[in-house]
């Protein structure tokens, strides 16, 4: 009898929701490698992949997940410098990058993906996998990077911008992508390509790997949240739950949802 009550439920939830005039179009959950990399790191796994089912059920666009990866002694990997624990945090990086290649690989819809991960390496390095192409660019130990796409985002991942995208990064973290953007910026100065006071806001954004402001943020777990998107969510809304991402439900989703359209959104003001 409560089963077919939360079902019930979790069925006017949804209406709710899909007939609110609010809209949703990007949506940024936070995950730690943790939630996907333990002993019950397939229901973690599988969890994402409804997770994205649920996000297209209700004509969300644009998924971003960010996953923490901490390094063996603490450091947020995208800060990370010593060579043993880089070598550490990337062993699980890659772990990670394939577990989350073959759920998105085998996700129903026709959403195209890509995956960035912080890098530590200046070799550059080819990965190919059934259902998408890989690529991986590596620069300096500061900054990214891995890229890996699938193969309807190969071309250009963003090409159309009313496809269903996904766009996942794996321990690289806002600071890293501010500290990218800036480097580059520096190179067109010093080849006397931009002016020092043609620099704007505008210009940074264009440099930054993320373009597209969340409207939503959901933080399964636990309150903590990570450096990510630090430019890109200054509007944002942030939803946090208690319930562990092994435990996450649907109608816990939906209720994050629903709260995100009755709040009155001020953008700043």
């Amino acid at each position: 009898m409560l089963k077919f009550v939360s079902f019930l439920y979790e069925k006017l939830l949804e209406r709710r929701v899909l007939n609110s005039s609010i809209p949703l179009n990007h949506i940024l959950l936070v995950l730690d490698e943790t939630d996907l990399l333990l002993n019950e790191h397939e229901q973690g796994m599988e969890k994402l992949r409804h997770f994205i089912e649920w996000c297209h059920r209700l004509q969300i666009d644009i998924i971003t997940v960010y996953i923490g990866v901490i390094s063996s002694d603490g450091t947020d990997s995208s800060l990370v410098k010593n060579a043993s624990s880089s070598s550490s945090s990337s062993s699980r990086l890659s772990r990670l990058e394939e577990e989350i290649k073959r759920v998105l690989s085998n996700d129903k819809t026709t959403a195209s993906f890509v995956i960035y991960r912080h890098g530590h390496s200046h070799s550059p390095s080819h990965s190919h996998s059934p259902g998408h192409s890989g690529r991986t660019e590596r620069e300096d130990t500061s900054v990214p990077v891995s890229v890996s796409v699938s193969a309807s985002a190969s071309a250009s991942p963003y090409a159309n911008a009313n496809d269903k995208r996904i766009q996942i990064s794996l321990g690289f973290g806002g600071r890293s992508e501010l500290t990218k953007a800036v480097k580059e910026i520096v190179k067109k100065v010093e080849r006397g390509e931009l002016e020092p006071e043609e620099i704007d806001e505008k210009l940074i954004e264009s440099e930054l790997l993320f373009k597209s402001e969340p409207e939503l943020v959901i933080r399964s777990g636990t309150t903590r949240l990570m450096d990510f998107f630090i430019w890109q969510s200054v509007y944002t809304e942030f939803y946090f739950t208690d319930m562990n991402w092994s435990k996450f439900r649907k109608i816990d989703f939906l209720r994050a949802v629903k709260d995100f359209k009755l709040r009155e959104r001020r953008f700043g003001r």
